[in-house]
């Protein structure tokens, strides 16, 4: 069983690696857009449904106008490299949601949510589109999916350590199992970093492609560490520090220009 299970894994990861564009990062995606699309615009609109969009008309349309610029950037880079079937799965759709989160989210094929909570520290349109092209690039990236097959892949993992143990006294079989989870969460959260860090450098691209300045992306995280926030150590938490995403931001915006400029 457990030669069956590795046999799995290995076939999963040969047939399901791919590059993620512009970054150049190794990915394992092996949950298809026809699998994740219809139920992502699914749970969106229940969302929408049982959220209060914003009565804040001209706030409204300014995320709607933002997030449009942003998108066809995004669009006009698939289609000038050869991802033009992928470009027509996406259902872009940006609305404000009345929250007081300090918080954006897309969802898999381009489904984006702002809440009124963060508006202040994105403080201007630079800065909403600063989070926007963030957003937008979870979902090009097709981060939700690849955390999918992660997920997949640690259900076969923990059936292996399971199965591979089996033989041995109860006390050995706790402390694997154990050593397993505690290493596959610190696994997923660093993972979760890897994302986010991946996001901020796309998003940066696509906000300069789409007319804004990228040097509000730095301001927006200097607002936010105003803020203040946990004092959780960054190898524990899903997302890098404020620290590291204002030097990573700083540090590649450079790179983003020229990017930007390529790709228009």
């Amino acid at each position: 069983m457990n030669k069956i299970i590795s046999s799995i894994l290995i076939a999963s990861f040969l047939t399901a690696c791919s590059t993620v564009p512009i970054t150049g990062r190794k990915r394992l995606n092996f949950v298809s857009d026809a699998t994740v699309l219809p139920t992502s615009f699914s749970q969106y609109d229940t969302f929408l449904k049982e959220n209060k969009l914003s009565t804040n008309t001209s706030k409204t349309q300014e995320i709607k106008q933002i997030g449009a610029r942003i998108s066809t950037a995004v669009d006009k880079f698939m289609r000038k490299n050869g991802m033009s079937a992928e470009a027509d799965s996406y259902r872009w759709e940006f609305n404000l949601v009345e929250d007081d989160q300090l918080n954006a989210w897309c969802m898999p094929g381009g489904k984006v949510v702002f809440y009124t909570g963060i508006l202040p520290v994105a403080k201007n349109a630079d800065g909403i589109a600063a989070i926007m092209g963030h957003e937008v690039a979870h979902a090009f990236a097709k981060h939700g999916q690849e955390r999918m097959s992660s997920s997949q892949i640690q259900e076969y993992a923990g059936a292996a350590v399971a199965i591979g143990t089996s033989t041995q006294d109860e006390k050995t079989q706790q402390m694997w199992n154990m050593a397993y989870g505690l290493g596959s969460q610190l696994g997923m959260l660093k993972y979760s970093r890897t994302h986010e860090t991946e996001a901020d450098k796309l998003g940066l691209v696509f906000m300069i492609m789409a007319g804004y300045n990228g040097e509000e992306a730095v301001a927006v995280w200097e607002r936010m560490k105003a803020l203040g926030g946990s004092s959780q150590p960054e190898f524990l938490s899903t997302h890098p520090s404020n620290d590291s995403r204002i030097s990573t931001l700083q540090s590649f915006l450079p790179e983003a220009k020229q990017l930007a400029a390529k790709y228009k």
